[in-house]
């Protein structure tokens, strides 16, 4: 029988040790409290994700699982936080759109490689913005919509929750692919945004599903689309904005988490693996679903494709619309 060269006997015994290590440190993991970092205050899908996984993950891994919320700087304070932290799967941070369109905001100022620093660990579902005017509003379509904003430029004015979140960004979408031009009327969050729409002060409002269903469903809102592909599950009667004379158009309202950039992959995948499980049981899907959130539950590597064209997509349309931080 011929001999193996002692040097390659040793390469071998060193792999075979490092994987071993390696599913030792998924095994083991966690092995002290996880913290789960949510860049906006209390309220809002993306604290009741965070907080539902604190609540399952907790139980499951016998450690706690500690929501901190560190809102400040248009999401920034809370995103650096995770980017700098140790990559041991220990800080965690929840991720919403949002994110994608940082990098186009404040380009060579972000503290952070939006994709570089972080390590995507799963999409966790997706919602829809709503495109939304008050029930008595002259607008009863996207078509009259369009037709107005062409003819008097500037005059109808809309709501958002700030430079950069999923409303201001799902507009300047419509309009740059309507070519019309409407007034950017800024709120900070989305009650107040609503609370302006209902009152007068602002036309028309894009919007989380979430967030102005029940003033939709009591007749004090009118929704005119859908942002998605597809239409809202809640709302079947509501036509997308494609269907509803903007081919093409399409924005995702999508929430996930990520790790500091080289945390292990083991340890990724454990984290993947449990929201999984806690995401496809059907309390969590009848919960997010009433609140017009629908499961993803994708693997790691998907969801950091999705982190990159949106990235992308956003940064464009940034440039091409001149959005500047207000």
């Amino acid at each position: 029988m011929k001999k193996i060269p002692i040097f390659l006997t040793g390469i071998c015994l060193a792999l075979s040790a490092n994987v071993a290590a390696l599913a030792s440190t998924a095994d083991a993991y966690p092995e002290k409290q996880v913290r789960l970092v949510v860049p906006y205050p209390p309220g809002g899908f993306n604290d009741t994700l965070a907080r539902t996984a604190s609540e399952f993950l907790t139980k499951k891994w016998g450690k706690a699982v500690v929501v901190e919320n560190r809102p400040g700087g248009n999401t920034l304070i809370g995103n650096s936080t995770v980017a700098k932290a140790d990559p041991d799967g220990y800080t965690l941070l929840i991720t919403p759109l949002p994110f994608s369109a940082l990098p186009g905001l404040y380009r060579d100022k972000m503290p952070y490689d939006a994709v570089k620093n972080f390590e995507p660990v799963i999409w966790a579902g997706s919602t829809q913005n709503i495109l939304t005017v008050r029930a008595d509003s002259p607008f009863k379509d996207v078509k009259s919509l369009i037709e107005h904003a062409r003819k008097h430029p500037g005059e109808i004015n809309y709501g958002s929750t700030g430079s950069g979140s999923s409303n201001h960004l799902s507009m300047e979408l419509f309009l740059d692919m309507t070519k019309t031009k409407m007034t950017h009327i800024p709120y900070k969050g989305s009650a107040p945004a609503v609370t302006a729409l209902l009152a007068g002060d602002i036309d028309v409002l894009f919007d989380n599903l979430p967030n102005v269903y029940p003033n939709i469903k009591a007749d004090k809102l009118t929704a005119l689309a859908a942002t998605g592909t597809n239409r809202a599950p809640l709302l079947p009667d509501v036509p997308t904005v494609a269907e509803a004379g903007v081919p093409g158009y399409e924005v995702t309202v999508w929430f996930g988490m990520q790790a500091p950039a080289g945390t292990p992959k083991e340890v990724v995948a454990k984290i993947n693996k449990d929201l999984v499980e806690m995401l496809r049981q059907p309390s969590i899907v009848e919960k997010f679903g009433s609140q017009g959130v629908e499961i993803v539950a994708s693997s790691p590597e998907r969801f950091k494709a999705l982190v990159a064209s949106e990235v992308a997509k956003w940064t464009g349309v940034i440039d091409r619309a001149g959005i500047k931080i207000e």
